[in-house]
């Protein structure tokens, strides 16, 4: 399915659920003459743990962070390539070699210039040690990065790897300061408070608990951009102050998630106001719970198939998330490349889950799980505390674990917690965003966003490090098929849901959601009629 029928399908899903879709923010005003100046403002929420992107990626981090930082490239609804950082680029016909050129005049916050020296530590050093998804795919798919003058970079791939060209998107592979982090401890280096990057928006003041400001970058290597002189981005803990807040005007810009689904339908019928669901089609988040498969009950197949029987997943998209969203089957999501809907169902049945425990000789009694759930507000707090409902209706004695973001994801990256809850963009292609989640390869301490539930079986290592390499796509579909049956049998995860959004915008907010990352952008060229 190409991304013009994705992004139909969505809008008919939302359509269905009574949210009303309006043109892209960028296409309205196509007519109209930008304007500089001005200041937008923006919520986040959870407040981040970091700004250091290249450190940290969850979802709010990524969306501020993004700002500051940048990458080679980005992309567009269609899901293209587009410029950023580098101005061209090439691949050869072999496909192993991808070649860089980059912006002249680039710098770095701090006034020293941004070279090829930068990309090559920060692709092949920084991120190779501390991401999770670069360094996946750096130690797996490339075999050196290498500057040719200071304006060019070339990647040589071990073999070839079409999926590659999505790897410069900037939450999976932002460029940080050579001349600040190298011969450093990256993790505790001072400058991740004060972060440094390429970007149009400089980090100016982060009052902990009330906003991130950001300021107008002079010396961005766009002329004339950004438009903006600034912008807050402020921190409102409950969902309906929020939703206040836009109302009254003291924001501009709602994101998916900053508010209640239902509160959606109410503030897009305030007068001036827009909403799309454009700027997901590189992300298309799969929800799931995350069992820690270390540990008893959760080391059992059945026990987790059992589980995902007692999880009424229609309810949860209906009655948590509104209508907006749908029910996953799978690890990769249906908007996704390789998407296959053949595979084990789980309907709803607890008479089934309990059964299954029963001829799996586990008595759910002796078991006390601790529920850890996503701490991004009370849509998630209802899928915590319906999720330990359905738990001890199975007979488990449950627990639910209150905590922030910085402590939901060092559990998680410590593989401190028995059952949570995840999710994960699909970044396109599955080799770049689902792959990660479930080769045994990328069992490692230090991130959420790895395998940290523990799954592990080699025919699936195969099947998902072999689909990419082969040239047809029919092969690769065959390939990823069979992983899916596979992972969707052994429940590595309990698909819960297809996650879905929509954006609320002051219509006076042009250019707001103009590629396929939507607000992850660097809003350079976003401006405010006056």
């Amino acid at each position: 399915m190409n991304a013009q029928k994705r992004c139909l399908l969505v809008r008919l899903l939302l359509a269905g659920a009574g949210i009303l879709l309006a043109q892209l923010p960028g296409l309205a005003a196509a007519q109209e003459k930008p304007v500089a100046g001005g200041t937008l403002n923006m919520l986040v929420q959870p407040e981040p743990p970091s700004l250091m992107l290249g450190l940290n990626q969850l979802g709010p981090t990524q969306f501020a962070a993004s700002k500051i930082y940048q990458s080679l490239l980005t992309y567009g609804p269609d899901l293209k390539p587009l410029p950023s950082l580098a101005s061209a680029w090439t691949i050869s016909p072999d496909g192993l070699t991808y070649t860089f050129v980059l912006h002249k005049n680039v710098k770095w916050h701090d006034g020293k210039p941004f070279t090829s020296a930068d990309v090559v530590f920060s692709a092949d050093k920084f991120l190779r040690e501390v991401h999770p998804r670069l360094r996946a795919l750096m130690n797996q798919r490339v075999e050196s990065v290498k500057a040719d003058g200071d304006d060019k970079v070339v990647f040589r791939l071990k073999e070839a790897f079409h999926p590659f060209i999505y790897a410069f998107e900037v939450s999976t592979m932002p460029m940080v300061p050579k001349h600040i982090y190298d011969g450093t401890d990256y993790r505790i280096n001072p400058a991740n408070n004060t972060p440094i990057g390429t970007g149009p928006f400089k980090l100016k003041e982060w009052k902990r608990g009330a906003y991130i400001h950001l300021v107008k970058n002079p010396d961005y290597f766009k002329p004339g951009l950004p438009y903006l002189e600034e912008i807050y981005l402020r921190v409102i803990p409950d969902a309906a102050s929020r939703a206040v807040a836009f109302e009254r005007g003291t924001v501009d810009v709602l994101r998916g998630g900053d508010v209640e689904n239902f509160e959606v339908r109410r503030l897009q019928k305030l007068p001036n106001v827009g909403v799309t669901t454009a700027g997901w089609e590189m992300f298309s988040p799969n929800l799931w719970l995350q069992m820690n498969l270390r540990k008893a009950p959760f080391d059992k197949k059945e026990v987790r198939q059992a589980i995902l029987h007692a999880m009424d997943r229609n309810f949860v998209v209906k009655n948590i998330f509104f209508n907006v969203g749908k029910v996953a089957t799978g690890p990769i999501s249906s908007a996704t490349l390789y998407y296959d809907k053949n595979v084990p169902a789980y309907p709803y049945d607890m008479a089934k889950a309990k059964k299954m425990l029963a001829d799996a000789g586990v008595k759910p009694g002796d078991y006390t799980i601790k529920v850890l759930p996503i701490p991004y507000g009370s849509v998630w707090d209802r899928l915590g505390e319906y999720t330990k409902q359905q738990l001890e209706q199975l007979g488990f004695k449950v627990t639910i674990e209150a905590t922030d973001p910085g402590g939901w994801a060092k559990k998680v990256s410590d593989f401190d917690f028995d059952l949570t809850m995840n999710f994960l963009y699909q970044y396109a292609d599955p080799a770049i965003g689902v792959t990660r989640n479930y080769v045994s390869t990328n069992i490692i301490k230090g991130t959420p966003f790895g395998n940290n539930h523990g799954y592990s079986n080699p025919e699936v290592d195969r099947l998902l490090g072999a689909a990419p390499l082969l040239k047809g796509a029919d092969a690769r579909q065959r390939m990823y098929s069979e992983a899916q049956r596979i992972l969707v049998d052994e429940v590595a995860v309990g698909y819960l849901v297809e996650m879905q959004y929509a954006t609320l915008y002051r219509t006076k907010v042009h250019n707001l959601v103009t590629t396929g990352i939507g607000l992850n952008e660097t809003l350079d060229n976003v401006w405010i009629a006056k």
